[in-house]
């Protein structure tokens, strides 16, 4: 990979990582619902999950997908209902103080499975493995953007639980907390609407 290319790499996964999407929505209502520290499992799981997303399409999962409509489909059912269901899981935690002991952010794996279901970090990995691989050195080259992915993506997703935790404060007020959490499921769910209209 040449340095020009290296160098368009790098700029399109921090501006694809960085910008608003599912995975920093769920970030941002995190930090400010659990603290960064407790959210660090839920970003190591989606940059090391996007990172083997990436590497599952460039070997060969973006091709079965194309070829298999239904089951294209059928992750996106599933990506519309699992969004729908954390969307109101956002929307009617409460203060922190009145949780049960049940309310806890995302863990490792939690985040990294829901890569799987997640529309942008699909449209990502597609557009990476078309974009930047090589075909004279194919494996090496989707191995490459995978790592970038990895290198990139953990500090970008990350500003977003740092928001949160610095909004924290300001949302102290239980009736502040309850409209924020709803707004951000109502982006959450708003984040749907490109992946509807493929």
């Amino acid at each position: 990979m040449s340095p020009e290319i290296l160098l368009a790499l790098v700029g399109f996964s921090v501006a694809s990582s960085v910008t608003p999407g599912p995975n920093n929505l769920m970030l941002l209502a995190s930090g400010v619902n659990f603290g960064f520290r407790r959210t660090i499992p839920h970003m190591l799981g989606i940059g090391i999950g996007f990172a083997f997303l990436l590497l599952c399409v460039g070997l060969g999962l973006g091709e079965v997908l194309q070829r298999a409509p239904a089951l294209h489909m059928a992750i996106k059912v599933v990506g519309v209902a699992y969004l729908i269901y954390l969307a109101y899981k956002i929307a009617t935690s409460g203060p922190i103080e009145n949780r049960d002991g049940e309310a806890r952010p995302f863990s490792f794996l939690q985040a990294a499975a829901f890569q799987w279901v997640n529309p942008k970090a699909w449209f990502m990995a597609v557009t990476a493995m078309s974009v930047y691989t090589s075909p004279g050195n194919y494996i090496f080259s989707v191995v490459l953007v995978a790592v970038v992915f990895a290198i990139i993506n953990i500090p970008c997703v990350s500003v977003w639980a740092g928001m949160g935790v610095a909004l924290r404060r300001l949302l102290s007020d239980p009736r502040t907390l309850r409209w924020f959490n709803i707004a951000m499921a109502l982006l959450l769910v708003a984040s749907l609407w490109p992946m509807l209209r493929v």
